[in-house]
């Protein structure tokens, strides 16, 4: 059975890139949009998300432009005590189905075909499946297709392991400790990202010794202190983290060594200091959790597990002892996919992407802005080049180049720089107000005095690089 509907933009994903873009799409314009989604609601990965999980963001920037999430609150108690609240899972999946069925749906330009997959194009149209029916709606799209999902990473819920695990071991995802139904005689944490350190300071806010923790990371990651990563009241931090990263990235000769001076200027942190890490996936943490991370001496570095077996871990550098009464929880799952960049605008097709750093709801929230102030795509491009983030330092330099130039392209378009000013989810917006902050005032003069000696130092190193490539 195959039912046709026509609309001017087919969205396809419903999570924080889908709807921050549809959000500002249909708020700035009389576009029609069909949004897709294999699940049953709005959410994305938060529909799936394990229940202690904790934005590592303030809400404050998080969700769509046009609705808070959150009430702006500063924690009093607790390990992000002094810095702006962090939605839960609930009242973020609770959020987006708000947006969608109080905002979105109720304005007429907005359907919303859930339970559905998107399985591609056919002439000039599109074809999507009900998982529930098999009913094939054949949608014509006018304008473009927009695909969210294009650097969509893997859920640990859903993730399947690159290692072997015979039977009797008890590999779980994090998901499924709030369900354990009995002590085990200790927790193997896999991992190293996010997910592994919401998982650790959850099993320590529980009361699990530290001692009957083991932390299997392959490669330790970088964070940043969630002191310089504040919005509105708090935002001087901000201000001079990025003061630091021009500065940094006039002196250094690879993001590693951005890093390290970060560090001194107390604005990253590394777990272990005689390990200097090789990647930056987007973790923050408070002083309070980085010290009580810090508790778990366990760490095993021995590369990437490769079997479970119920009496020993094997690993690419070694073999470690275990027990049949071990839990392992599954952290490994990557919420970066390296993909290569591509124009976002394209004929009849946008590819949403990280183009701002950092917050992937306002880089969809400016994809969309964009989109609906501008016609040529041209143009659109030069506004929002694709910042390709992999995660792994060594190949990130040429983002943090493109990023570092975006402020000073974006400030020649008039409608986008007030836009970003009012914008919510821009972590700086709101900036102007205060601009008669001392503080702010020194750490803005630093950015200007570094920003041409950073970007000719960036230039200089990525071109020595094309060259030992091409050599």
């Amino acid at each position: 059975m195959t039912r046709q509907i026509e609309t001017d933009y087919l969205v396809v994903g419903a999570g924080a890139s889908g709807m921050a873009f549809t959000d500002e799409l249909v708020n700035r314009s009389d576009a029609e949009v069909v949004l897709v989604d294999r699940r049953h609601r709005p959410g994305g990965h938060w529909i799936d998300a394990y229940p202690f999980v904790r934005l590592h963001q303030p809400s404050a920037c998080y969700g769509v432009n046009s609705r808070k999430l959150g009430n702006d609150r500063i924690d009093e108690v607790g390990p992000n005590a002094g810095f702006y609240e962090r939605a839960t899972p609930h009242e973020i999946r609770d959020y987006y189905t708000r947006v969608l069925e109080e905002q979105m749906l109720p304005s007429g330009q907005v359907r919303f075909l859930g339970m559905s997959d998107y399985r591609g194009s056919g002439a000039d149209e599109h074809h999507v499946v009900s998982t529930l029916t098999g009913e094939t709606t054949t949608v014509k799209v006018r304008r473009k297709l927009v695909d969210t999902t294009y650097t969509e990473g893997t859920i640990p819920s859903r993730h399947t392991p690159a290692f072997e695990v015979s039977d009797g071991v008890r590999l779980i995802p994090p998901n499924d400790l709030v369900d354990l139904g009995g002590a085990p005689s200790g927790y193997t944490v896999l991992g190293a990202g996010k997910t592994s350190m919401d998982t650790c300071m959850w099993l320590l806010d529980q009361g699990v010794s530290p001692d009957r923790i083991r932390w299997i990371r392959s490669r330790d990651v970088w964070a940043f202190d969630r002191s310089v990563m504040q919005p509105l009241d708090l935002m001087t931090g901000q201000v001079e983290l990025f003061a630091a990263m021009y500065e940094a990235a006039a002196e250094s000769s690879d993001p590693i060594e951005m890093m390290l001076a970060l560090e001194s200027e107390a604005m990253t942190l590394r777990l272990d200091e005689s390990v200097v890490p090789q990647v930056f996936r987007g973790a923050t943490l408070s002083r309070i959790e980085f010290e009580a991370l810090r508790q778990i001496s366990n760490v095993v570095r021995l590369g990437k597990v490769l079997r479970i077996d119920s009496d020993r871990v094997t690993l690419d550098g070694g073999t470690i002892a275990s027990d049949p009464r071990q839990v392992y929880v599954d952290c490994t799952a990557s919420a970066v996919k390296p993909v290569p960049a591509r124009p976002i605008f394209e004929s009849g097709r946008i590819t949403t992407q990280m183009t701002t750093l950092g917050v992937i709801p306002w880089s969809a929230a400016t994809v969309g802005y964009v989109e609906a102030s501008h016609d040529d795509d041209d143009e659109k491009n030069q506004l929002c080049p694709p910042i390709p983030l992999t995660g792994e330092l060594a190949h990130d330099l040429e983002a943090f180049y493109v990023a570092m130039k975006l402020p000073t392209v974006r400030m020649g378009d008039p409608g986008l720089s007030a836009w970003n000013e009012s914008a919510r989810l821009n972590p700086m917006g709101g900036m102007a107000e205060r601009m008669g902050d001392p503080e702010i005032q020194g750490a803005f003069a630093r950015m200007a005095a570094s920003m041409q000696p950073a970007l000719a130092n960036m230039e200089r190193i990525l071109a020595q690089q094309d060259q030992a490539v091409s050599a």
